[in-house]
């Protein structure tokens, strides 16, 4: 072979090389929450730490309503990584309640991120100090599809108490919430996010917050009619006006895939998310919970390349 020959070869040989490397890219959409929530800026972080971990991914971060909508587009293959409250996949993989026209989802977990406790939140001169205090009055349950309004119906039901007849029911969004709670327009609302939140905060800063605790025996019985929630205790001073610890429940919270996603591509994501976890830490404090340990408990089964990472940290993932 002559020397020109010679160069278009190994020109050839190059050119083909690099084609192959750009087809080996997998291209990732996690589908993340609304502007203002955790999940939003979350995702976007956990895309760029993906794009440039050297795991030929490139990962784009994409607003949605959150969980519900996570589920769905992640079981359509219109998103390859969703973000979701427990309750709601808890729906989706068993094609109950809101997930009764999709029937069972495809879905399995990749790693679970951190809980996010039910807040009941209301301020002083309402005259409620326990949950049975909401009868009668306007409160808020969670926007309309939401996760928050989810839970609080889960818990209202097991304690008997009917949203429809025994309170006037508000359907409020955070924000919207936040609004009512300072002017006074309702008496209490029930909201679900990581603490510390910001939407306490928020009303905090205007009104004397006080936080309402759930009973000992409606949180066993409310774990016990779903698996998929426990129980926890928000310490004092994780808002500055609680002076004591309260007693309630919480919803894990997921990044959820399909379940015949690629086993090296889910170890790699795994992997990734789980040990830069420091580079989430400006987003949530809750990225403190992105640790084998935790990072491995969930719901249903998690994808075959979490699994095998997990097993790999010393985690028995039977």
């Amino acid at each position: 072979m002559n020397m020109k020959k010679r160069v278009l070869a190994f020109a050839l040989i190059g050119i083909l090389a690099l084609a192959s490397a750009g087809f080996a890219t997998t291209f990732i959409t996690i589908g993340s929450g609304g502007v203002g929530g955790t999940y939003y800026p979350l995702g976007g972080a956990m895309a760029e730490v993906l794009t440039n971990a050297g795991i030929d991914v490139k990962a784009t971060s994409r607003a949605t309503s959150a969980s519900r909508e996570n589920c769905r587009l992640v079981a359509a293959d219109r998103a390859q990584i969703g973000m979701s409250m427990a309750s709601t996949l808890y729906q989706a993989i068993t094609g109950t309640e809101a997930f009764e026209p999709d029937g069972k989802l495809p879905l399995q977990i990749l790693m679970s991120m951190y809980p996010a406790p039910q807040h009941l939140v209301t301020v002083k001169g309402t005259g409620i100090t326990k949950l049975e205090d909401i009868k009668g009055k306007k409160v808020s349950v969670g926007a309309p599809g939401g996760g928050d309004q989810i839970l609080t119906n889960l818990i209202l039901k097991s304690a008997g108490i009917d949203p429809e007849k025994d309170f006037n029911r508000q359907q409020l969004t955070q924000p919207e919430g936040v609004m009512a709670l300072k002017d006074g327009n309702v008496d209490a609302v029930f909201w679900n996010f990581a603490i510390p939140g910001s939407a306490v905060m928020e009303v905090a800063a205007q009104r004397d917050v006080v936080l309402i605790p759930l009973s000992e025996e409606l949180v066993k019985k409310v774990v016990e009619e779903n698996p998929f929630l426990v129980p926890f205790t928000i310490q004092a001073g994780t808002y500055e006006s609680i002076k004591e610890d309260i007693l309630t429940v919480a919803d894990g919270n997921y990044l959820v895939v399909r379940n015949d996603m690629d086993e090296k591509l889910s170890y790699n994501i795994t992997k990734t998310l789980i040990e830069n976890r420091e580079q989430f830490m400006n987003i949530t404090t809750q990225a403190v919970h992105f640790v084998p340990e935790e990072a491995s408990i969930g719901i249903t089964d998690f994808a075959a390349g979490a699994k095998k990472y997990f097993t790999e940290q010393g985690v028995d993932m039977k």
